[in-house]
């Protein structure tokens, strides 16, 4: 019998009693909890031990190849660690296929300090003044990150700088296409578009892949980021593509249909957020560059969650999806694809 779906407490507290003695209470049992939020991997609070853990694992099914790299994610969080980047203190990976613990690779960490602020509810304990510089240094820490050395932090192997952009939408592509089970047409028009309209890659660094606030935890009444989560989709190549990403969760509550409530954000300018525009200006100082139009990094942007919400519509109807709001991704798929051609 497992405590929650994916991952055996039991198997988990044995496992972590005889590799990681140090961290394992003998006295308590470890209880684990999904974690709310998160469309991809599964991430669970491990309750028990001598510090708060955490641990990712792949989704239950329908597992794309590359998409959901345990073993990337503790790579780039491990590499990383002694950088101006704030990321949680990295425990151990673990190759469990045919296990008894989540039958899958998993990641474990320590839990960093802080929260996730997703909903402009978790704004409330904040002033204006403080979420304007979280909103600030969140963009120098994108900016911090595009210029740490890969080689000098042992990642110079860590993707293929070179061809990035099109290996990328080669890559979504195939994620789609494994994905299929419905008709999408702004989806694909999306697509092709954005294979006519690739720029020329400028510059190149470690790219997170998904950077948003909702990745981010926040600490203390200032508030100050604790960490930078979810590095899944990390690699090298072009840093405008996590600007591109930045940009679209950063507007998302301003688009139409339904995704204020499928998609929550905290970002909100009466709250003291400042817009997308004024934080790539500062983006441009922190990283000594001229930024160019960001056009078709939003549209790919838009392209990629779209792709996204396509695989977790067909985890939902397989039946292979763990928490609440799935049912809803789906219906977002093509709006969101409008909204990358609208970005063209």
């Amino acid at each position: 019998m497992t405590d929650v779906p994916g991952l055996d407490a039991q198997a988990l507290t044995a496992w972590l009693a005889a590799a990681h003695p140090d961290l394992a209470d003998p006295d308590s049992d470890l209880i684990a909890t999904v974690i709310a939020g998160g469309r991809s991997n599964l991430t669970y609070a491990i309750e028990g031990a001598r510090r708060p853990l955490v641990l990712r694992r792949p989704p239950l099914g329908h597992v794309l190849a590359s998409a959901h790299d345990m073993r990337r994610e503790h790579r780039v969080i491990s590499a990383l660690a002694d950088t101006p980047v704030p990321v949680p203190v990295a425990i151990d990976i673990v190759d469990d296929t045919g296990g008894d613990i989540t039958g899958t690779a998993f990641f474990l960490m320590e839990r960093a300090p802080g929260r996730v602020l997703s909903t402009p509810a978790h704004n409330a304990p904040y002033s204006p003044a403080g979420l304007r510089e979280l909103s600030v240094d969140l963009v120098r820490t994108l900016a911090d990150l595009h210029a740490v050395d890969a080689a000098s932090v042992g990642l110079a192997d860590f993707g293929r700088a070179d061809g990035y952009l099109s290996r990328q939408l080669a890559t979504w592509r195939r994620q789609l296409d494994a994905s299929r089970s419905r008709p999408t047409p702004a989806l694909d028009e999306l697509q092709e578009r954005l294979g006519e309209g690739m720029p020329q890659t400028r510059r190149s660094g470690i790219v997170h892949g998904d950077y948003r606030l909702d990745n981010a935890l926040v600490d203390g009444p200032a508030p100050r980021l604790s960490a930078i989560l979810d590095w899944e989709m990390a690699t090298l190549g072009d840093p405008l593509v996590d600007l591109g990403i930045f940009a679209l969760y950063w507007d998302i509550a301003t688009f139409p249909d339904a995704f204020g409530g499928a998609i929550p954000s905290a970002v909100d300018p009466a709250a003291g957020y400042p817009g997308f525009d004024e934080l790539a200006e500062e983006y441009a100082r922190r990283a000594g560059v001229d930024l160019p139009a960001l056009g078709w990094y939003r549209a790919f942007a838009a392209y990629k969650l779209a792709v996204i919400l396509e695989g977790i519509h067909y985890r939902f109807r397989s039946g292979d999806t763990v928490g609440d709001g799935f049912d809803a991704m789906g219906a977002l798929v093509e709006p969101l694809a409008r909204q990358g051609l609208e970005a063209l």
